[in-house]
């Protein structure tokens, strides 16, 4: 064929496509949607990675594959791969399925724009506004800024990025040059992140001033107080104050009000770690654990955990209304952010982030909200909390398991105790030998399928298990069933 006749037709079979995207959907629901929720499958099919490696055939070759051999590799990835979306996968700050959000995931990924420009995203662009306007006032605030961000990670770095500019403006241009030495201040029990912004941003990890918790793991705002006169003997520059609303482990949340006067006194830049414990605020019952978030500077928040919009869906939002944001993080790119532009550029949102390209994250908890209203979204909140309170309650009654702490939020956190270490606290071994229990019956869980919930060590407490629940789909039956199963893969132990 000639090279001009390549150009007369397209190079995708648009019927071939299409009848191939007909049984991916039924592949995706039938596999992934239905079998995937459905209690009587496993969690996960666990292969060791060279099996696993093998079993996928992940090689690519200079040929294509026929359409049958395709789908079957789209059944083979989706058996393969850990079912978040079952009712008894309690391993991660994320679970379940919500099917309209689901949806939205969907369509977004079909239209596959960018949501930098109103140009080529106005229904997106309109869409974030009207969200983030929505998530900012559950906070408190009449007004302000914000944008979706990858991850809570990022929204963290963000904060502390627009509250070093806000201090020192002259940064953005000279760079580091520009600086003192600056102090960063967060709970011991913070989430790892503010340690890796404090390192990408440039302000270094031995200038996050870390502040003691209590039994609970609340920041203690005294010890606040010492470490920022600490700081200013050492000759840095207190700035940037880090607590949160839900930490990873135990799910404390610190004391918003106590903390704020203290940033108040000193003239610091107030941030609120909201990523998990932000969809509180949607529960008339429980947002009282929140009180003071209205008078941060910013908030981190990420519906994908609590609400199920699935990954990822995370909002960075801002008090300040006299575009810091954009100041901040604006490079200005002509071939992109034209100012003579036929429209009213105020639209062309990208240059409040330092991405270029930005997937829509807003669509999906748009639908969401849409489809179940504020006051859905507030009755699966106070079910996961009941949830939690059925699972502690339990605990109490059966032998062998031990909470760690009553839980405030929803992060269970509990011992196994087996029977041969019952009544055997005071050995000197106990404590080494009950580390030993969780990592055991996790391995064996996994193996089985039956159900996935995390484990971890703290600080000097042997490893306990942290179990979660957020998924809608989660009924007593597998409430119970958890704590069935714990007892029977650790019995023998």
């Amino acid at each position: 064929m000639a090279e001009v006749d390549l150009l007369d037709v397209p190079s995708l079979d648009k019927a071939a496509g299409e009848e191939f995207l007909q049984e991916a959907f039924g592949v995706i629901l039938e596999e992934a949607v239905r079998r995937g929720t459905d209690v009587t499958e496993k969690v996960c099919d666990w292969k060791e990675p060279e099996d696993l490696r093998h079993l996928l055939d992940l090689e690519l070759r200079g040929h294509g594959e026929p359409q049958p051999q395709v789908l079957q590799r789209c059944r083979d990835i989706i058996r393969y791969s850990v079912k978040t979306c079952h009712p008894r996968f309690f391993n991660q700050l994320f679970s379940g399925l919500d099917y309209h959000a689901l949806a939205g995931r969907m369509i977004t990924e079909t239209l596959n724009t960018s949501q930098y420009t109103y140009e080529i995203a106005p229904v997106f662009v309109l869409m974030e506004e009207v969200v983030l306007q929505k998530l900012r006032e559950l906070v408190g605030w009449g007004s302000g800024d914000g944008i979706f961000c990858p991850g809570g990670s990022i929204s963290n770095m963000y904060a502390m990025n627009v509250a070093r500019y806000h201090r020192f403006p002259d940064c953005k241009r000279r760079g580091l040059w520009a600086l003192p030495r600056l102090a960063v201040f967060t709970s011991e029990e913070c989430h790892y992140s503010i340690q890796k912004g404090a390192a990408f941003l440039g302000i270094g990890t031995d200038n996050v001033y870390l502040v003691g918790a209590d039994e609970r793991g609340k920041m203690i705002p005294a010890e606040l107080e010492k470490q920022i006169s600490q700081a200013q003997i050492e000759g840095a520059v207190p700035f940037f104050v880090s607590v949160t609303c839900g930490t990873t482990v135990l799910g404390a949340f610190d004391p918003l009000m106590a903390v704020a006067d203290v940033c108040e006194r000193h003239g610091l830049w107030f941030h609120v770690d909201a990523a998990w414990g932000g969809s509180v605020l949607l529960s008339q019952k429980h947002r009282h654990l929140l009180d003071g978030i209205e008078r941060a500077n910013s908030v981190a928040w990420n519906p994908h955990k609590m609400l199920t919009t699935g990954l990822q869906c995370s909002a960075f939002l801002l008090r300040d209304t006299s575009g810091l944001l954009h100041r901040c993080h604006s490079a200005g790119a002509t071939y992109l952010f034209q100012p003579d532009k036929f429209y009213n550029v105020a639209w062309d949102t990208g240059d409040k982030t330092v991405q270029c390209g930005r997937k829509v994250d807003c669509l999906k908890l748009w639908l969401l909200w849409k489809a179940v209203g504020t006051e859905g979204l507030e009755k699966r909140v106070d079910r996961a909390f009941a949830c939690t309170r059925y699972l502690a309650e339990e605990i109490k009654k059966r032998e062998g398991f031990q909470l760690v702490m009553e839980p405030e939020f929803i992060n269970l956190c509990f011992w196994f105790v087996p029977p041969s270490l019952r009544g055997k606290q005071a050995q000197a071994n106990y404590w080494e030998r009950l580390g030993k229990v969780a990592p055991v019956i996790k391995e064996r869980m996994m193996k089985a399928g039956s159900m996935l919930v995390g484990y971890q060590p703290h600080g000097s407490k042997a490893n306990f298990f942290r179990q979660i629940v957020t998924s809608p789909l989660v009924t007593r039956q597998d409430l119970d069933f958890f704590l069935d199963e714990i007892e029977r893969l650790g019995r023998d132990l």
